[in-house]
Order: C-alpha cells, then sequence, then structure tokens
C-alpha cells in the first residue's frame, strides 16, 4: 500500500527503472506528491464531490459541506436536506449519489473497511453499485483513500492528455489506449498516475488531480 511520500518516493524510482521512457516526465513533472485521502466514508464523498469539476471548485465545495453536515455520519448525510446540500454547491445529481452512498452503509450494503481490503476488481464492483459512482470514483477512492498501489484511471481526461503527451500516443488517446499503455507501469500504476497528474500541472499550469481528502475543519476554540 502507499502510505507515505516516502513510499512515493521509492516507488517513482523503481517506476523510471522499469520504464526509463519516464525519466523525461519525471524530470518535467518534478515533485510527485503523495495526496493522500482515506479509505472511510468521508474520503469517498470527498472523491464524489470532486467527479468533472476542477480541484479549486471541489475543494471549495467540501468546505461548505463539511461545515454544514459531520461527513462521517452517515444518517446525517442521508437525512441532509436538498436546501442543506445545495447551499454547499452540490448538483442534483452529486446529492443524490450522496445520499444513496450513505443509505448503503446505514443499510449495511456498503462496508468500506471491506472494500478496502478487497482485491481492486471486487472493491469497484462494490462500488459502483451504488448509483452515481462510476469507475473513475471507485479507481480514485481506491489509489488515493485505500492506497492501493496499482490502480491507473485510464478514463481520467488529464491523465489521457499526459500520457499521450509523455508516452507519444497523441494528444488525446482513447481510454482503451492509454490503460495498456499502463500495464507497463504494474504493479506501480498508483505512482505512475500521480506521476501523469504532476506531469499535466507541469505542462498546462493546471492542477487537474482530484481532490483526496475532505478538508480539516479547525477545532470550536479555532473558530
Amino acid at each position: 500500500m502507499i502510505r507515505s511520500q516516502e513510499d512515493v518516493d521509492r516507488g517513482l524510482a523503481r517506476l523510471v527503472a522499469l520504464d526509463p521512457r519516464l525519466a523525461p516526465v519525471a524530470a518535467v513533472a518534478g515533485p510527485t506528491p503523495l495526496r493522500p485521502g482515506s479509505a472511510d466514508l468521508p474520503g469517498l464523498v470527498a472523491t464524489v464531490v470532486a467527479q468533472q469539476v476542477s480541484r479549486a471548485s471541489a475543494a471549495a465545495i467540501l468546505g461548505r459541506l463539511a461545515a454544514l453536515v459531520d461527513l462521517s455520519d452517515a444518517g446525517a448525510l442521508r437525512a441532509a436536506s436538498d436546501e442543506t446540500l445545495r447551499q454547499a454547491g452540490l448538483s442534483g445529481a452529486k446529492a443524490r449519489t450522496v445520499r444513496a452512498l450513505a443509505a448503503a452503509i446505514g443499510r449495511g450494503e456498503l462496508d468500506l473497511r471491506r472494500v478496502a481490503e478487497a482485491p481492486p476488481e471486487e472493491a469497484i464492483r462494490a462500488l459502483v453499485a451504488i448509483p452515481g459512482i462510476g469507475r473513475w470514483t471507485a479507481e480514485c477512492h481506491l489509489l488515493f483513500g485505500v492506497g492501493h498501489p496499482d490502480i491507473f484511471p485510464a478514463g481520467d481526461l488529464a491523465l489521457r492528455i499526459a500520457v499521450g503527451r509523455g508516452v507519444g500516443l497523441g494528444p488525446r488517446p482513447a481510454e482503451r489506449a492509454v490503460a495498456l499503455a499502463a500495464t507497463a507501469w504494474s504493479p506501480l500504476r498508483s505512482v505512475a498516475a500521480r506521476l501523469f497528474w504532476a506531469y499535466y500541472a507541469a505542462l498546462l499550469r493546471r492542477d487537474a488531480a482530484p481532490v483526496a481528502g475532505p478538508p480539516v475543519l479547525p477545532g470550536p476554540s479555532a473558530r
């Protein structure tokens, strides 16, 4: 599992040794951050919020949502009113997904601890069974929240662009082509994903990696 920046740094050295084409990618990318998430409900909610919005927008929405609702409480999320979720900035679709997720946990249909311990494809199947959670969300939760070492969300547009430029697949290769290319980086695909998000940010001056976890709110004495 990838738990620390040291894990990422060691993995990156192994990755470049495994595929020397990545040495110039790493040189352009600069530091490859861990971006730690959490394998629990708040971490998965953060990944849902990060779907199809910029990193800055996701962080802002998460900050407002965490101030209004206890993200660790499935019952509170399920009971949150439409007005509360709209106030936080959630779209109607994401509000439904968050409620469906909380309801599945409340009914015992989804056990995030079991998801974290399961093989990747089994974990992905459990997550995508929740309405509104697709493969990208499931893969990003496993990559950042669980810390699985061998996940590559090939459907992510920024990763597709970065891989296309980095290894000569063209400006915007198809998801299938990127997934195939990523097989060369197994069992270190999660490090490769972090590398290519960093490469994309260096090339385009825009951080497109998803927000990996909920904001840390100040304690009562600091508010």
